[in-house]
């Protein structure tokens, strides 16, 4: 005979519904249906994953750029142009522009998901920065390390091997955009600038100042398309009263103002936006570096970059990227944010006490990703000091020879350079004070 008054029984421990021991089941055992999920894990599921531009050049994957005339290996690039030149015959030849070879300027407004051409594709954790080539002249093993270098000669027949076989590890972008500014330029430049501002400079920078060592290196940008809406919402306001209360000696200015809801909404396309894509440059911590320098002397005429071969980069450094795009997508949409507040800027220059955006809103319905390397000429010095210093850059443009730059100053020089002006401005102000009297 059963009692029916006795309590039931519970499962045993670890097996129960809940339990933190519970065996999850397995993976594929039971589909996962998408439309039961949340429409933003959804929508990641189903869409559809990105489109892939090749741009490697099948005629350079053993290594070897060749004259197109004579066959030669010894390739270098003539500064002042686009051209590359054949150290044995002479011949000139001029490299692809990538915008024409693989229509980057084309259907901006029907981008739709993620465009990355191979140059852009994530970097592979286990890819190897050494590189072993060989040679097909003698047969030897040459190496290059795309740590330092993407260029190296064969020691038995002098044949010159340059990295462009697209490894997935940040080496090979998709094209590079040549040297136009030779290094005297460059240095003649940096000289000049540093020239104006040397009554403030540090005495140990202008002792130690060499701009003759300054350094033409590539710097590793990615170039973004995109097709992009926003719509942005807050308050304007229109002033109607302007009006001061108080003594002579403590007045306080006040206004009266008519507070707006505003709202709007602008659809538009970017071509060519350029995002550091290394992220030792991408720091922008002022109390370390100044590398927000680099940024001042944009832009590059990035239409003109011409299809990847390793040849342009003998003679120069360069740094290889270290993001990927998932990595880079929140400042891509803090750029897009920013052009779209300039977008509808002139749509609200009624409100004479500015407008406050509250609400902000972006739809991306399309990117398409191009790595590149940008050429800039670089002076480095570093300021000794608290937390390591900081180190200060000048640079300038390899294309347009727009400079800029960081030069340490002595503070109490910049002090009693404010104190005087100060002074001097307070004594002509007296002065027509006097004179109107």
């Amino acid at each position: 005979m059963s009692n029916t008054n006795l309590p039931p029984v519970p499962p045993p421990p670890g097996i129960g519904p809940g339990s933190p021991r519970d065996v999850p089941p397995v993976p594929g055992s039971h589909p996962i249906d998408p439309a039961t999920l949340p429409k933003p894990i959804r929508d990641e599921l189903l869409a559809p994953d990105p489109l892939a531009i090749d741009t490697s050049a099948a005629e350079l994957k053993d290594g070897l750029n060749r004259c197109p005339k004579c066959g030669a290996t010894d390739i270098r690039h003539k500064l002042g142009t686009d051209l590359l030149i054949c150290q044995y015959c002479r011949h000139e030849w001029d490299g692809a522009r990538v915008e024409e070879a693989f229509g980057l300027g084309e259907g901006l407004a029907d981008l739709r998901g993620t465009v990355v051409a191979s140059g852009a594709r994530d970097i592979a954790a286990d890819a190897a920065a050494l590189m072993t080539f060989k040679c097909t002249g003698c047969g030897a093993e040459v190496t290059v390390n795309t740590s330092t270098s993407m260029t190296a000669r064969c020691h038995w027949c002098r044949h010159v091997f340059g990295v462009n076989e697209q490894v997935p590890n940040g080496a090979v972008p998709d094209a590079v955009l040549p040297f136009h500014i030779k290094k005297d330029d460059a240095v003649a430049r940096i000289r000049q600038f540093v020239d104006k501002r040397r009554l403030f400079a540090l005495k140990a920078f202008k002792e130690e100042f060499t701009p003759e060592n300054v350094v033409g290196v590539y710097l590793p940008y990615m170039i973004v398309d995109g097709n992009v809406s926003a719509a942005v919402a807050g308050k304007g306001e229109i002033k109607t009263r302007e009006y001061q209360r108080g003594t002579d000696k403590n007045k306080t200015t006040y206004y009266d103002a008519d507070i707006y809801q505003v709202e709007r909404q602008v659809s538009f396309t970017v071509d060519d936006l350029p995002l550091e894509s290394s992220t030792e440059r991408g720091n922008l911590d002022t109390k370390v570096n100044t590398n927000n320098i680099i940024n001042t002397i944009l832009p590059f005429d990035t239409k003109n970059a011409v299809k990847w071969n390793a040849s342009y980069l003998s003679g120069f450094t360069s740094e290889k990227r270290n993001s990927n795009i998932e990595q880079m997508q929140p400042r891509l949409e803090d750029q897009f944010l920013s052009i779209a507040r300039a977008q509808v800027e002139s749509s609200v220059r009624r409100y004479d006490r500015g407008v406050r955006w509250e609400q902000e809103q972006l739809d991306v319905h399309g990117t398409r990703w191009v790595s590149m390397y940008l050429p800039v000429w670089l002076y480095s010095y570093h300021q000794p000091g608290a937390n390591g210093g900081m180190l200060h850059y000048i640079a300038v443009n390899g294309r347009t020879g727009e400079t800029m730059g960081s030069v340490p100053v002595q503070q109490w020089k910049l002090l009693l350079a404010a104190l005087t002006t100060g002074t001097v401005i307070e004594g002509i102000v007296l002065w027509i004070l006097a004179t109107s009297s």
